[in-house]
């Protein structure tokens, strides 16, 4: 089982959102039958059979063992991956785009650039899988605290020169290309305590 899988296929990520099959996927980060998922979720095992087919045929679980007991074959099941994302592939006509309304002062920008992120990595993780090889990625994931907006405009404008002379260094035309994102948002867990000039940037609302 994967750590983590990512969903393309607009189907798959319909029968993913269900209430009852998101809580079975769930359930299944340890196999199960739909016998024992039944007692779990409180629904008749016919039902919960159905949903486990659906599941099933979009590839979410997949059989992993079929135990005999006298004249029934009862088949363990297990989820696919512990977690999932969905593409926005899944969604491809309304997906976001980032070189709609390039800014880099807006959230919604932001959040296209997330968005691509997630489809292109996504992508990478799939064929890589069918592959069986590794995809290369690096990121980082850090906290930090501006004393003042006027602080953190400094930062950015420190961090923009900083990886502007990176990409100048080390970028080669015939090299195989790569694609770098760097953010800054407010934490979540902190906006209770910000003042009301200081969340993010004075474009948020973008």
């Amino acid at each position: 089982m994967h750590d983590i899988a990512v969903i393309e296929d607009p189907a798959a990520a319909e029968v993913s959102l269900d209430p009852i099959r998101s809580r079975l996927l769930a359930e299944l980060a340890q196999p199960g039958s739909a016998t024992m998922l039944a007692g779990k979720i409180g629904l008749p095992r016919q039902k919960v059979n159905y949903h486990l087919r659906t599941l099933e045929h979009h590839g979410l679980i997949h059989l992993v063992e079929e135990r005999r007991k006298g004249n029934v074959t009862e088949r363990m099941l297990q989820a696919t991956a512990a977690s999932y994302v969905i593409s926005p592939a899944a969604m491809a006509a309304v997906a976001p785009d980032p070189g709609r309304a390039p800014d880099r002062l807006s959230a919604r920008w932001l959040l296209a650039l997330a968005g691509r992120l997630v489809r292109d990595v996504g992508t990478l993780i799939t064929s890589a899988t069918q592959a069986k090889q590794r995809v290369a990625t690096f990121a980082l994931d850090g906290e930090i605290r501006f004393a003042t907006p006027a602080d953190r405009a400094a930062f950015a404008t420190e961090l923009t020169d900083t990886v502007t002379r990176l990409l100048a260094k080390y970028h080669n035309e015939t090299g195989r290309k790569h694609r770098l994102v760097v953010a800054i948002h407010p934490a979540l867990d902190s906006l209770a305590d910000e003042n009301p000039d200081s969340p993010g940037t004075p474009n948020d609302g973008k």
